[in-house]
Order: structure tokens, then C-alpha cells, then sequence
């Protein structure tokens, strides 16, 4: 067992890391968050011992390490765990933060997972099946990419490359949804903005089920796993809100060979399809945490796989959900049930009955209540921006490529 240990958390406005905050208390070990948010979950959980306000990484990339530097020394830190999109930034100064492991690949590999072609482009060039996918980085490449698929009759995904939450996919069907729009027959005028610095992807539509994944990796061998379905989501393609364990060898089995083919290390996460002849197909790589790890209950042991990988390496075993636990974003939960999808709605209240919420636990509910803190500063920020609230959530930690 990993002795009792001070870990600095980053990404302190996402679920994921108020739940890796509560294992980690959970095992005996002190937890910190630093954090560029005024207000974020893990500022009033009773799991963190104390919650650190932070230049913005995006826009103070600079002062946000040295920032995270001195925190790791004057809190003797054992361990920094990136949660969100700051990963980025925090890669591209390791060489900053001495004394601690950071759990975070070098940034030239977490750019080329993040970026939706270039994965896809990874993921093909080791022999793997891919949905067919164009990088789009014009306005006339954008309409030449439409004229061939529509003389081919084939159905895309349209996204832009550097993205999240699904925020401005544009699905082939009828049925708009909140997030995306529908390409229908028609022609779509380009995105405005498009451009080699922020291009877009076309992506063939496969017809299939949806497989999300979460594990945890150490130079190459998966010692966490978990792969849930998609069920319920905000919007018709967004982020999931419900999470169930899956049981998909085949998911599992997909994530090690890759992580194994690139000798990875770190958390990540995986979207697939699994079409209807069984194949699965890979559609964008997550290279942080992700909501599957929702599904792990201390008794799992999850912090041993972020704390002493190599333990688990030697032994060969993989940790997964052991528990029936059904865990569930209660808030957009909520309005999933306008629209609740397969199942109807007797299913979708079942799910909501059998579900507990990552937000409020027995012990720790003040989060419950600082999330509507975190969504009114999201609006005020939307409104200065003139961006959406998605949007907002992560406006000063997102990164889209820049240098």
C-alpha cells in the first residue's frame, strides 16, 4: 500500500476531480487543489485540506507554473494530478516543477491525442480501423470536402479539431439537438474562423453504439479500467451525465494495445462506435481524466494505479468497478428527461432512481451548492465573452493548439 501522502489536485471545477479528491481522502492521503476559478467544487469539499486560487493557465501560462511550483515545495507535494485541459500547460513546463511526480506525458503526445485528426491519423498508421477523416483547414476545403461526400452519398460528422463537450459537432441527421445542428441535404456554409490554426474535421458517420472509456496508464500497461455507454448526455452528442459500468473486453483489450503501441503513461480516455458488425471504431481521444472514473469506489483502490503504477504493472493486475454503482450528473440528468431518448421514459426514471450524484455525498454537500455558483459565474462570462456557457466553464484552461 502507498503511505499516506500530500497531493496537489489541478482542475478543481470538474466532477472528476472532486471525486479523485474524495478517494485520494478516502486513502488516508491530504489533498490540495490549486485552481483559476473563484468558485469550483472542490473549493468547499470536505475532502480537500485547503484550495489554492491560480493565475489563469491559458492566459498567464507563465505565472500559472511558477504558481504551481512553489505550491508543490511549500506543501511538500508527493504527487501532481492535471484533471482538465490545464494538462497542456503544465507539460510544456515540467522542467519547472521539480521534487513531485506530475502525472502528465510530454505535451508534443498529449497535443497529437487531443487534436482530432491527428489521432485518428495515429490510430490508423498503427493498423488499427478508423472512421474515414478529413482535416479541413479552409473555406474551399470545406466545400470540396461536401461535394465529394455528398457524389458518394456518405453521411459526416463535422467538429473542429481542438474541442470539447461536443459543443459544435454538426451531425448528419434530421432532429436538431442543443449543441449541435443538422446537416440534413443541405449544404453547410464553413464555421467562421476556420483556418490551418483552427481547422475542423470530417469524419465518416458510422452507425452503431456509443463506448466511452477511462483508464489509467503506466508506460504502456493499463492498470485502471472502466468503459461505460452513452445513454443520456447533454444534448443529442455531448458529455455523458449518467454513468454504468460496462462490460467490454474488447474496449479494454483496444485501449491497451494503443497504450501499449505509444508507451503511454497517464490518465485517458476514449469515444468509440461499435457498429453493428462489432468493430469498434475510434472517433477522439480524451488525455486526461474522464467520467469513468465516477464508477470507482474507494474499496476499488483507483489511487494505488495513479499512486504506485508499477506495483500493478508487476503484478499484471487491472482495477476495475467492482461495486453496481450507477452514478449521475443529477442537474442535466434532470434534462435528459425532457428529451429521454431509447428506453422512453420509464427507463430514464428508473436510471435517475438508481443513481446516486457525484456532486452531493453524505459528508461532503456543499458542492452541491457551489455548482450553482460555478454555472452564474460561467454566465456572467459567457455574457463578457459573448460565448456560451459551455464555453465559459472552460474558457481560461481550454487549449487549442497554440504554441
Amino acid at each position: 500500500m502507498t503511505i499516506d501522502q500530500n497531493i496537489l489536485i489541478t482542475g478543481g471545477r470538474a466532477p472528476v476531480a472532486l471525486e479523485l479528491a474524495r478517494l485520494l481522502k478516502a486513502a488516508g492521503h491530504r489533498v490540495f487543489v490549486a485552481e483559476s476559478a473563484e468558485y469550483h467544487l472542490c473549493r468547499v469539499s470536505s475532502a480537500v485540506e485547503a484550495s489554492f486560487l491560480v493565475p489563469s493557465p491559458r492566459h498567464q501560462p507563465q505565472a500559472y507554473i511558477q504558481r504551481l511550483a512553489g505550491l508543490t515545495e511549500e506543501l511538500n507535494i508527493s504527487c501532481l494530478i492535471p484533471t482538465c485541459e490545464e494538462i497542456f500547460y503544465i507539460a510544456a513546463g515540467l522542467e519547472h516543477i521539480t521534487g513531485c511526480r506530475v502525472l502528465a506525458p510530454c505535451r508534443e503526445i498529449l497535443a497529437q491525442l487531443h487534436h482530432k485528426g491527428e489521432f485518428i491519423a495515429w490510430v490508423r498508421s498503427l493498423g488499427f480501423a478508423v472512421p474515414e477523416t478529413t482535416l479541413i483547414s479552409s473555406a474551399a476545403e470545406w466545400h470540396r470536402t461536401q461535394e465529394i461526400a455528398a457524389a458518394d452519398g456518405k453521411q459526416q460528422v463535422y467538429k473542429p479539431a481542438f474541442s470539447r463537450f461536443a459543443s459544435k459537432v454538426i451531425l448528419p441527421d434530421s432532429g436538431d439537438a442543443a449543441g449541435c445542428r443538422s446537416q440534413k441535404q443541405r449544404q453547410i456554409s464553413p464555421p467562421t474562423g476556420i483556418s490551418a490554426a483552427a481547422p475542423w474535421v470530417a469524419q465518416q458517420y458510422i452507425k452503431g453504439k456509443a463506448v466511452c472509456t477511462y483508464s489509467i496508464v503506466h508506460e504502456g500497461s493499463v492498470v485502471a479500467h472502466a468503459a461505460y455507454d452513452s445513454r443520456y448526455r447533454t444534448g443529442r452528442s455531448g458529455a455523458s451525465v449518467y454513468f454504468e459500468h460496462l462490460e467490454h473486453p474488447a474496449a479494454q483489450e483496444w485501449v491497451q494495445r494503443f497504450a501499449g503501441a505509444i508507451s503511454f503513461s497517464g490518465q485517458i480516455g476514449f469515444d468509440f462506435i461499435e457498429a453493428e458488425d462489432g468493430i469498434l471504431y475510434p472517433i477522439e481521444c480524451n488525455p486526461r481524466a474522464t467520467s469513468g472514473i465516477h464508477l470507482f469506489t474507494p474499496e476499488d483502490g483507483l489511487t494505488e494505479a495513479l499512486l504506485n503504477p508499477g506495483m500493478l504493472v508487476q503484478t499484471g493486475e487491472v482495477l476495475i468497478p467492482r461495486s453496481d454503482r450507477r452514478a449521475m450528473l443529477t442537474l442535466p440528468m434532470l434534462g435528459c428527461g425532457l428529451k429521454p431518448g431509447r428506453g422512453g421514459w420509464s427507463n430514464w426514471r428508473r436510471a435517475l432512481r438508481g443513481a446516486e450524484d457525484v456532486i452531493c455525498r453524505k459528508g461532503d454537500q456543499r458542492p452541491f451548492r457551489e455548482q450553482f455558483r460555478v454555472v452564474y459565474a460561467a454566465q456572467k462570462t459567457a455574457w463578457r465573452h459573448r460565448i456560451s456557457i459551455t464555453e465559459a466553464l472552460t474558457e481560461d484552461i481550454e487549449w487549442n493548439g497554440e504554441g
